[in-house]
């Protein structure tokens, strides 16, 4: 505990943010022979996520702060991130990295991933490693298939396992997101045999003009009466969608008040935020 706070109150060499995502729409178009799914989905990026703090150290060790007791170090996707750096580039530089948590665990909103996506791109400016973005997207993807999209830093369509992407402008919204007590295991639903996963194959303008759903959104509903329950509530107001695979529920709105209206009238057990959909990552302007 006490690393964990000389860690919080230090100089850091860099402080960036790692933005929550939004899948608008996610169609699963089947199972592929290495047991993945192929898929098609809209990543829309929001003016809200956590942030992590980077020190160099010369020594090669990474420290991470604060511990999170349910998550053996190994096993954090930003410590992960940092030594597949190391392994990949040869650096032989260390880093302090403090993880100013927001975002919920298992709530499909990316925050595993996009904190992992920028370390990934906070070190490797940091140790001055050179890797490019597509080669750093390589190593995300081993990661997790929604890490590519964040270090690539923009809201786009999405294909294959998610790596596929393609940058698109989508019409500024204001997102209204709640967070379900629960957590959601993307690993549990992508092997559940409930799971649909004969979507047919749809195009951007299609999606633009008809919209999609969620393919996993039933069959989560069915295992986490939490969740169900909260989308039973916000669809009183807007239409509501789960996003990923779960457990955040969203809807959309036009202007932040009208969002905002929703968000005072929610149930008190009921954790959420509101957010502006973004193009592009914060993170694009500060590196």
């Amino acid at each position: 505990m006490k690393q964990d706070q000389r860690l919080d109150t230090r100089d850091w060499d860099l402080q960036l943010p790692a933005p929550a995502k939004l899948n608008l729409f996610l169609h699963i178009l089947g199972r592929r022979p290495d047991g993945y799914h192929e898929l098609q989905t809209l990543f829309q990026l929001l003016d809200h996520g956590d942030q992590l703090n980077f020190r160099q150290r010369l020594d090669g060790t990474i420290h991470l702060a604060p511990e999170f007791p349910d998550i053996p170090l190994e096993s954090n996707l930003v410590y992960r991130a940092a030594r597949m750096l190391q392994d990949a580039s040869g650096c032989q530089h260390g880093a302090d990295i403090y993880l100013h948590k927001h975002l919920p665990a298992g709530g499909g909103i990316g925050g595993g991933s996009s904190d992992a996506a920028t370390t990934l791109v906070g070190l490797n400016h940091l140790w001055q490693t050179g890797l490019s973005k597509a080669e750093l997207c390589e190593l995300g993807l081993q990661l997790g298939a929604d890490v590519p999209v964040f270090i690539n830093g923009q809201s786009a369509w999405a294909e294959g396992v998610g790596e596929q992407l393609q940058a698109i402008e989508l019409e500024e919204k204001w997102y209204l997101v709640l967070a379900p007590n629960c957590h959601v295991s993307t690993a549990e639903i992508f092997s559940n045999k409930s799971l649909t996963r004969d979507s047919s194959a749809i195009t951007v303008a299609a999606f633009l003009e008809q919209g999609g759903q969620n393919d996993c959104q039933q069959l989560v509903s069915s295992l986490y009466p939490e969740v169900a329950e909260t989308l039973n509530w916000l669809s009183q107001f807007a239409p509501a969608r789960m996003t990923g695979t779960g457990a955040c529920v969203f809807a959309s709105f036009a202007d932040r008040t009208a969002a905002e209206a929703i968000f005072k009238q929610k149930p008190e057990h009921l954790d959420g935020f509101i957010a502006r959909g973004i193009q592009e990552s914060p993170i694009l302007a500060l590196l």
